[in-house]
């Protein structure tokens, strides 16, 4: 557009019978024609005739649109391109931020619709603990017509059969006892909803804390008895670091249990990251000590480090540990630290117990409780967070990569309620 205007003015000045005249000389001298060649001319020249009417319309479109260019275009002919070029930037800009608009929303439809899906999987990974206590306090409660003593025991018996432990159990009866006094309840039915509210009560004291992870470098020293899904769990925590964009390395700390390296080796080809690892038999504390060095040199973001499962006494478990803590706090000092405590759901109390021990000898930060798709006890994770006041961080509720999720105690009470 900018061309054109220019153009126009370089030969605003040019007549119409200026270009007449060029038109004549190029055409002089040539009179005498014959008849046929005289006739052909005239109809050119009609044909010139609206050829030129018609390129008069155009000039008086053309001049009426050169009218619009500032007198002064000349003298000000640098400003007057910068403010072409802004209102291009401004259009350019415009169409940016819409395309930006709609990537966001699309963006937002994409999350939304994880987010459904994950609560989907939870739900399944839970439908054995729904069974175990929801649908039983379902049917308990249509078999009563009133709220009584003997409702608040079977109940009972149902939330301790569930593994939510006796005292947090006893708790939660007394509550409820209270509540139904206070609020004059009468319907059977409206215990069910007490109970929710109590349970979210109760998982809410210890609110969601996502993964230590930032500031980056960080590093995950992952920590549980053998046969709790504990190398598993990193293979799954490292695909879902990765999906965030953080550049992940694996060390294979376990050294003692057979195949353990090998599996770990499996699970970064998996899903896309090194592993650093020794010999089997090999000492844990070499074996992150060399990962710490590897994750410094390529600049990684989370270094997860699995370590041995051997539980047969405290004092051998506290020296093998403490030994990767050492190393860690010498070589990485500078690093986010994160103590994950992996325990197998369907244990049942016995998790507790094992969480229990570890507690003692690291300063666990939070807890990865596994298989709660494979048990109707699935009330330790209440147990859990009652009795040992650590944060549960992520459950695992299926095999699949996006099986291991992350905890929330409102999305999890719902999910064991049936709710959508």
């Amino acid at each position: 557009m900018l061309k054109k205007i220019w153009d126009k003015l370089l030969n605003k000045n040019e007549k119409p019978d200026e270009v007449e005249e060029k038109k004549q000389e190029n055409q002089g001298g040539n009179e005498e024609e014959n008849p046929e060649r005289l006739e052909l001319e005239e109809d050119m020249d009609l044909l010139d005739t609206n050829k030129v009417e018609e390129n008069e319309h155009l000039a008086e479109e053309e001049e009426l649109e050169v009218e619009e260019i500032p007198e002064d275009f000349e003298a000000n002919e640098e400003s007057f391109l910068q403010e072409i070029d802004e209102d291009e930037e401004i259009e350019v800009d415009v169409e940016m931020t819409a395309i930006e608009e709609e990537e966001i929303e699309e963006q937002v439809v994409d999350e939304a619709t994880e987010k459904v899906s994950l609560f989907k999987r939870l739900k399944e990974g839970l439908s054995k603990t729904k069974k175990g206590i929801t649908d039983k306090i379902d049917v308990l409660i249509k078999s009563y017509q009133k709220i009584d003593e003997e409702l608040f025991e079977e109940l009972e018996e149902i939330l301790i059969g569930a593994d939510i432990g006796v005292s947090t159990t006893m708790e939660v009866i007394e509550e409820l006892k209270d509540t139904v006094k206070e609020r004059k309840l009468v319907e059977p039915q409206e215990i069910k909803e007490i109970l929710q509210e109590k349970l979210t009560i109760i998982l809410n004291e210890l609110s969601f804390t996502a993964l230590n992870v930032e500031p980056s470098p960080s590093i995950i020293l992952v920590v549980g008895v053998n046969g709790v899904g504990k190398t598993t769990s990193i293979g799954k925590i490292a695909h879902k670091l990765k999906k965030q964009g953080k550049k992940v390395v694996l060390a294979a700390g376990d050294t003692f249990r057979a195949a353990a390296i090998d599996q770990l080796k499996i699970w970064g080809d998996r899903v896309g990251v090194d592993v650093i690892k020794h010999q089997e038999g090999s000492d844990p504390a070499a074996v992150v000590y060399d990962a710490i060095q590897a994750a410094k040199a390529r600049n990684v973001d989370v270094l997860i480090c699995d370590t041995a499962g051997r539980l047969h006494n405290k004092k051998n478990l506290m020296n093998e540990l403490g030994k990767v803590f050492k190393v860690v706090e010498r070589e990485f000092p500078e690093a986010s630290k994160e103590v994950l405590l992996v325990l197998d759901a369907t244990t049942g109390q016995n998790a507790i117990q094992q969480a229990k021990t570890f507690k003692e000898v690291a300063n666990i930060s939070g807890l990865v409780l596994t298989k709660l798709d494979g048990t109707a006890k699935g009330g330790i994770v209440i147990a859990i967070s009652k009795e040992l006041n650590i944060p549960v961080k992520l459950i695992g509720v299926g095999e699949k990569m996006e099986d291991l999720q992350e905890f929330h105690s409102n999305t999890f009470v719902k999910a064991l309620f049936g709710e959508e």
